[in-house]
C-alpha cells in the first residue's frame, strides 16, 4: 500500500495527496511535522481506517509523538485499546507515564509485562525506575532491583547507572555505592551517577574523593560536583573547581554556569562574575532565561545594582523567576518604590506573581519601613491571587512591623500564624527590641533562640546591648555571664576580598594563613602612610608592634 500525507500549516488538518511514498516515510514525515496537539486524533484518525495501529513500530512512534507533546493519557489509550502489545509498546508507554503528575501508573504497567509473557529488558528498567525516584518509593525500587538478578540484568551498566539514580534519590547512597562497586566495568555515566548520588545527600566529601578517582570526566561531572559546592554553602570552593575545569579546558554548559555564578552572588565575587558574563555572551549560552536571572542575581549580590537592573531592561523574555529576582534585588538595595514598580510592570505584563514574588515585594517593604504597603500586599497576595500565605511571607510582615516600632502588631501576627516561629523570625524581634528598647520582648526572643540556635553568639550580645542601652548594666553583665558558662563563644568577624579573580577569606584572630607576615607588612605601611597624612587615630598604632 503506498500513500502520502502532508500539513498545510500548524494549525490545519493535514490532508492526503496523490504523491505516492511508501508508508513508513509518509508517517515518520507526518510524525516530524506534528507540533500541534490539536494535529494528535487526526494522525490516530489516519491510522486506524489503514491498520497502522496495528504495526507495533508504527504505533509506538505514534505514542512517543504524544508523549513529546504531554498528551499522556491520549498515549496511554492508544496504547490500551492495542491487543496483545509488544515489549517495545510497553517500554515505551511506561516512559510516557513516568513523565506524568501521577508516575505510578508507569509502575503499575511495568508490572504486568511479566503477565503478558515478556520479560523486562535494559530499557524497561532506566524507565520504570524513572516514576520510583519521582515519588520515592524505595520499597517498590528494590523490588525492581530484585527482578534485574532475576532477569540477569544487574550488571548491564545503563540499569546499575538508573538503580544508583534510584537509591541516591530515595537517601540510600550507601546501597547505591554497594551497586557501583559491584559493576565490572564502567562508564563516565556510571561514574556520574554515583557522583551526583554523593552530591544529593550533601556527602561532598565523599564525592570529591570519588571525583578524584575517575579515569575519565566530562562536563557533567565537572558541573554536578560544582553544583554540589554551591547548593551547599561551600562557594569558595565552587569557583575553586571551576578554575580546575578551565585548567583542564572542559568547555562549561549553561548548568555549569548556572551553578558558578551562584557561587559568586554568595561571594561578591564581581571581577569572576563580569568574566563569566562576558564568557555566556561570547559562547552564546545567553539565549536561555536562567542565566539572565542567574546574573541578575550575581550583580545584585555583588553591589553592581545598575548593571542587574541593565540586563533585566535588555531581557525580551521574562519569566515569573526574572521579575522576582529583580523585585528581591532592589529590595536588597533599600530601593523598595522601585521594586514595587517593577511589580506592577510585571502584573500589567500579565505574569502571575509566585509565593516568591510576594516574599521579594514584603521584603522591599521592609527594607524602607512602607508598612501600610506591606500590609495591602499581604492582603492581596491572599486575595487577588489565591497564595496561602507561608512562614517566609509571616516572617516579612513580622520583621516589616518589627522595624518600623509597631512590636505588638508584630507580636499578634506571631501569636496568629498558623506556624511555630522559627530563628529567622525571633532574630528580627530581638533585632527590633534593641533598636526599640523593649527588653521584654527581647527577653522572650532570647529564650526561644537559645534553644534554637544556642550556640549564637550574636542574640546574647543583641539583648547584653538592650539592656545596656537602657542602663540597666547589671542585666548586661549577667547575660554575658551566662553566655560564657553556657560555652558559647562569639564568632569571629570574617571578610572576603577579591583580587585577581580569585577571593580571599580573612577572619579575625585567624593566624593560620602562610602569607600572615606579608599581609601585615603591608598594613603596617598603610597605617604608617595614613598617620602620617593625619588620617588616622593613635589607637590604630598599636599594630606596628606585631611582630609574631
Amino acid at each position: 500500500m503506498r500513500w502520502s500525507l502532508s500539513i498545510l500549516c500548524k494549525s490545519s488538518p493535514f490532508f492526503i495527496q496523490r504523491t505516492i511514498f511508501t508508508a513508513p516515510h509518509a508517517f515518520n514525515s507526518l510524525l516530524s511535522s506534528c507540533c500541534d496537539p490539536r494535529h494528535v486524533p487526526q494522525i490516530h484518525g489516519f491510522m486506524v481506517p489503514r491498520a497502522l495501529d496495528q504495526d507495533n513500530l508504527i504505533l509506538s512512534r505514534f505514542i512517543d509523538a504524544c508523549s513529546s507533546l504531554r498528551l499522556y493519557t491520549y498515549a496511554y489509550s492508544v496504547f490500551s485499546s492495542k491487543t496483545n502489545p509488544d515489549l517495545r509498546l510497553y517500554n515505551t508507554t511506561i516512559k510516557a507515564l513516568s513523565q506524568t503528575s501521577s508516575p505510578i501508573h508507569a509502575i503499575s504497567l511495568f508490572s504486568r509485562i511479566r503477565s503478558e509473557g515478556l520479560q523486562p529488558d535494559s530499557y524497561s528498567i532506566p524507565f520504570v525506575l524513572k516514576a520510583v525516584v519521582k515519588i520515592s518509593t524505595l520499597q517498590v525500587g528494590r523490588q525492581i532491583h530484585t527482578q534485574t538478578v532475576f532477569s540477569a540484568l544487574d550488571t548491564d551498566v545503563n540499569v546499575v547507572t538508573s538503580l544508583i539514580q534510584m537509591y541516591s534519590s530515595c537517601g540510600c547512597v550507601s546501597d547505591a555505592r554497594k551497586l557501583f562497586d559491584f559493576v565490572p566495568y564502567r562508564d563516565v555515566a556510571l561514574w556520574n551517577s554515583m557522583v551526583a548520588g554523593y552530591v544529593k545527600v550533601a556527602k561532598l566529601n565523599s564525592a570529591r574523593k570519588l571525583f578524584d578517582e575517575m579515569p575519565q570526566r566530562n562536563v557533567i561531572t565537572w558541573t554536578a560536583l560544582i553544583a554540589g559546592y554551591a547548593q551547599n554553602n561551600r562557594p569558595d570552593e565552587a569557583i575553586a573547581l571551576f578554575r580546575k575545569m578551565q585548567l583542564q579546558e572542559v568547555e562549561p554548559d549553561e548548568i555549569a554556569m548556572l551553578a558558578v555564578l551562584s557561587a559568586c552572588a554568595d561571594l561578591g565575587a564581581l571581577e569572576l562574575g563580569e568574566w563569566i558574563h562576558n564568557y555566556i555572551v561570547k559562547h552564546g549560552l545567553c539565549r536561555i532565561v536562567p542565566l539572565y536571572n542567574a546574573l541578575i542575581d550575581m550583580y545584585s549580590k555583588s553591589g553592581n545594582i545598575r548593571r542587574a537592573l541593565e540586563i533585566f531592561e535588555n531581557m525580551k523574555q521574562k519569566s515569573v523567576i526574572t521579575w522576582s529576582t529583580m523585585i528581591a534585588a532592589l529590595a536588597l538595595h533599600g530601593r523598595g518604590g522601585e521594586a514595587i514598580d517593577i511589580f506592577l510592570r510585571m502584573e500589567k505584563a500579565r505574569v502571575r506573581p509566585n509565593e516568591i514574588t510576594f516574599i521579594a515585594i514584603l521584603s522591599a517593604c521592609s527594607h524602607v519601613g512602607m508598612v501600610d504597603m506591606g500590609r495591602y500586599y499581604f492582603d492581596r497576595m491572599q486575595s487577588t491571587y489565591k497564595i496561602k500565605p507561608q512562614i517566609e511571607h509571616y516572617g516579612c510582615m513580622i520583621d516589616l512591623l518589627a522595624r518600623a516600632g509597631h512590636l505588638q502588631e508584630a507580636q499578634k501576627v506571631l501569636k496568629d500564624m498558623p506556624f511555630e516561629a522559627n530563628a529567622a523570625i525571633w532574630g528580627s524581634l530581638l533585632a527590633a527590641s534593641n533598636i526599640h528598647r523593649d527588653a521584654e520582648l527581647a527577653e522572650q526572643a532570647l529564650r526561644h533562640l537559645a534553644e534554637l540556635e544556642p550556640e549564637n553568639s550574636g542574640n546574647y550580645t543583641l539583648l547584653s546591648n538592650t539592656y545596656a542601652a537602657l542602663g540597666r548594666w547589671n542585666e548586661s553583665g549577667m547575660v554575658r555571664k551566662v553566655m560564657r558558662n553556657a560555652g558559647v563563644k562569639k564568632a569571629p568577624g570574617g571578610s572576603f576580598i577579591e583580587i585577581n579573580n580569585k577571593v580571599y577569606e580573612f577572619l579575625a584572630g585567624d593566624k593560620s594563613d602562610s602569607q600572615l607576615h606579608e599581609i601585615f607588612h603591608v598594613l603596617c605601611k598603610t597605617i604608617v602612610q595614613l598617620k602620617m597624612a593625619g588620617l588616622l587615630q593613635d589607637e590604630w598604632s598599636k599594630f606596628l608592634d606585631f611582630d609574631e
